[in-house]
């Protein structure tokens, strides 16, 4: 019998491009004997094979289940075409092709085979700093357009030579139209300079390994953009790092080669463990040991260290040589190449010009980051992982919207910012931006905002900005759409919170009540908001304001928030406490001031933020009362209700009330209970995080019995707070209630992008009125 010949095309979308797809499909190919070709074009992997049908179904089937691990399939489309005889299977050129833009691989840690490779001294890539495969490496940093092609990426100026060259083409090989390949020969070069002077290769790196085992400070570029490290053990080298970069007290992350260096600093469950040695290799928040070998000024006042395990080949050969010039286990301070509130340094005449004087010396390679991609942060809890900051290892990976609408641009939050498009029902968010308030961090903004519209290709038709009148980002999208001529769509602050966490759980398209938790948010009455029972109704696009915290009046502005000890002797005046039963550190000049303000009511903002009530209480207990870092306050009573709560597992709580009157949370009570208690601070500091959670439960019971949920969504920045966001999640569960949490984008500003084109697509989709409301009842 004569078997058909059939040639079927396959249409391969999702993350198929840089993750070692092609060279998949050749050897699938040649297993099963059929022939045909594939190529990338921007939209998708287009395959065309030639075979009996039975072959053909096999090669469907195992197309998806046996993909690279670093693939992500969203679909595969096939259909029959006119069989045209080919002898063999080849990879073709890349074409530019139409329609969805193909997604864009993240960045990824160095993989096993390429370390072994590197630590074998018969492999021509022995201690090659920049070895890489089909399976691991810098992808979106080194991105120019699509398709993924070398001549697109920041390899192009690489010529490969004869032995790569081989590689790349032998389809049985794992660096098989590996984009970044490179050897020794003809790939990037590792540079150290300092003083003026310049060394290169091995050199460099032995250079650079007697500089930090001497104390010295190193400006170090790695895949996305420059660190600064230095030996997390030394005091004097942390504490002159901190001089340098103008930050006081805000912890450091650290670096160590692998999970045994991880679990001799911090304590490490087994789940933690499996994150820190995934392929995104994000930094992860961790319980410090007590005989942990780092200088307690890498993370001042905490009881936690932010661990990551080396990802790029240059880490792994710095900390093996540094373990054996020291003879110990190294332990790095790796943190972002900046000075504080500035964005990540990642050109190289930029790095030089603005870490010059942060830096002793400089480890830097000749190929060029093309977006630059700070660490992702994850704080790990009772409750599991807890996204802090999203970036390396999974932007710009999309979430699903299940609303596809014309384009829509978020500029996001004002801290933490990130940007993100929505387009053919995906929204990419992008990569950690930062702050906003320097002009660097706006022009960065510019810059990640400029770079997600080209990947897409596509120009929005609705741009989304937060309402407060004094956000840059506000005034960028407004400038924006009014170049572009399209509309411009505000959505209140904690409105947006809520939608990011719908828009995580698909949620978008039901009623979710929720409390959005943070420490600044423009109101509809032009206060300042923080601690709201929302409810967004069936499309997301309105929002009901069902509860509240009471007042926390905020003296000065920012004034009072640099200074949790003013707004808490405000707290004090307005609960009916004298001020001075509690010594909040401040001057008799201060406290007569704030005294003369409150008796004149004049001067002080009336807020409903939870992070100023973490404020006060951090003030009032005595831990925290002037502040160098955002929420430090808050972190640092976190901290404090742990370390209590680790000593004293089965002492009875303190009692506090933190009532509630027609859905407002009065915290006078509360203020009053903290300081009339001779309990020991770190009892009331685990007490008020007990009671918050009670009181917070309570209302959303009430008030989901009345409308008829049975979940509660929990957004907003102090959701970071992983004491907090346990103790909440197990209330809500003692009432029926199912708690929703982060678990994509960050609760905190960094994800408020995401709630933005949220609601935008479901405005396009369900109104030809552009409005965002948030209404009070």
């Amino acid at each position: 019998m004569t078997t058909v010949v059939i040639r079927r095309r396959f249409l391969v979308r999702g993350i198929v491009q840089g993750v070692g797809f092609r060279p998949h499909v050749a050897r699938l190919a040649r297993e099963l004997g059929v022939s045909g070709e594939c190529r990338n074009d921007s939209a998708c992997v287009v395959i065309e094979v030639e075979g009996s049908e039975h072959e053909l179904v096999e090669f469907g089937r195992r197309l998806e289940q046996e993909a690279p691990p670093l693939a992500r399939i969203d679909s595969v489309g096939s259909c029959d075409i006119a069989p045209i005889g080919a002898a063999a299977f080849t990879i073709t050129e890349s074409s530019a092709g139409g329609g969805v833009r193909t997604l864009v691989s993240p960045d990824t840690a160095v993989c096993a085979e390429c370390l072994a490779e590197c630590a074998d001294p018969t492999d021509r890539r022995f201690r090659h700093p920049f070895i890489t495969c089909t399976n691991c490496g810098p992808r979106l940093s080194i991105i120019r357009d699509l398709p993924y092609d070398r001549p697109v990426t920041t390899m192009a100026p690489f010529e490969m030579c004869s032995r790569c060259r081989e590689e790349y083409a032998d389809p049985l090989d794992r660096r098989y139209h590996a984009q970044p390949i490179g050897c020794h020969d003809c790939g990037p070069v590792l540079r150290f300079s300092v003083a003026g002077l310049e060394s290169s290769r091995e050199v460099a790196l032995a250079s650079a390994v007697d500089a930090l085992a001497s104390g010295a400070i190193l400006a170090i570029k790695g895949i996305g953009g420059y660190h600064l490290a230095c030996d997390a053990t030394s005091t004097s080298a942390v504490e002159t790092l901190r001089a340098r970069k103008q930050r006081p007290a805000q912890p450091f992350a650290v670096m160590v080669a692998d999970v045994d260096a991880a679990a001799s600093i911090v304590d490490l469950a087994p789940d933690a463990a499996r994150l820190l040695v995934s392929p995104a290799r994000p930094i992860v928040l961790l319980p410090t040991l007590p005989d942990a070998r780092v200088a307690a000024s890498v993370a001042p006042g905490l009881d936690e260290l932010g661990v990551m395990v080396a990802y790029a080949p240059v880490h792994h050969l710095l900390l093996a040589d540094l373990r054996a010039r020291l003879g110990r286990t190294p332990v790095l301070v790796m943190t972002s190449g900046n000075t504080s509130g500035e964005p990540l340094s990642y050109r190289d005449e930029d790095a030089f010009a603005r870490l010059s004087a942060l830096a002793d010396g400089f480890l830097w390679h000749d190929r060029e980051i093309a977006v630059p991609v700070e660490d992702s942060v994850i704080a790990w809890g009772a409750t599991g992982a807890v996204p802090v900051r999203r970036s390396r290892g999974y932007a710009p990976l999309p979430v699903d919207l299940g609303c596809d609408t014309a384009p829509v641009l978020a500029a996001g939050a004002e801290l933490k910012n990130t940007v993100a498009l929505a387009a053919h029902g995906r929204a990419h968010v992008s990569t950690h931006v930062g702050d906003l308030e320097a002009l660097a961090g706006r022009v960065a903004h510019g810059r990640v905002t400029a770079a997600l519209l080209d990947f897409q290709q596509v120009a929005p038709a609705l741009v989304v900005a937060d309402r407060h009148p004094g956000y840059a980002s506000r005034a960028w999208a407004q400038d924006f759409a009014t170049t572009a001529g399209v509309p411009l769509l505000e959505v209140q602050h904690h409105h947006a919170h809520l939608a990011s966490l719908a828009a995580e759980h698909g949620r978008l398209d039901a009623p979710l009540l929720g409390w959005v938790l943070d420490g600044t948010g423009f109101g509809c009455d032009a206060t300042i908001w923080g601690c709201e029972l929302l409810l967004l109704d069936q499309r997301s696009t309105v929002a009901t304001r069902l509860g509240h915290l009471g007042p926390v009046r905020l003296p000065g502005g920012d004034g009072g928030v640099r200074h949790p000890a003013r707004t808490a002797l405000i707290a004090l005046l307005d609960a009916g406490v004298d001020p001075t039963a509690v010594d909040l550190g401040l001057s008799d000049a201060e406290s007569s001031f704030l005294a003369k303000s409150h008796a004149l009511d004049s001067g002080l903002l009336a807020t409903s933020s939870a992070g100023r009530l973490f404020d006060v209480v951090s003030a009032l207990l005595g831990v925290r009362q002037r502040i160098s870092y955002d929420a430090q306050a808050a972190i640092e009573l976190e901290a404090t209700a742990r370390q209590w709560r680790r000593a004293h597992p089965d002492e009875p709580v303190v009692a506090l009330s933190l009532p509630t009157l027609d859905g407002v949370l009065d915290p006078a009570p509360l203020i009053r209970a903290l300081v009339t208690s001779q309990a020991e601070p770190g009892a009331l500091a685990y007490a008020f995080h007990v009671e918050l959670a009670r009181a917070c439960a309570g209302l959303a019971a009430s008030t989901a019995a009345r409308v008829g949920v049975t979940e509660v969504g929990l957004s907003g920045g102090v959701f970071v707070n992983r004491l907090l966001l346990a103790l909440l999640s197990d209330a809500l569960r003692e009432h029926g209630l199912t708690p929703l949490t982060h678990r994509l984008v960050p609760a905190n500003d960094g994800g408020l992008s995401l709630g933005q084109v949220a609601v935008g697509t479901r405005t396009l989709a369900h109104s030809d009125e552009l409005n965002s409301t948030l209404r009070e009842v």
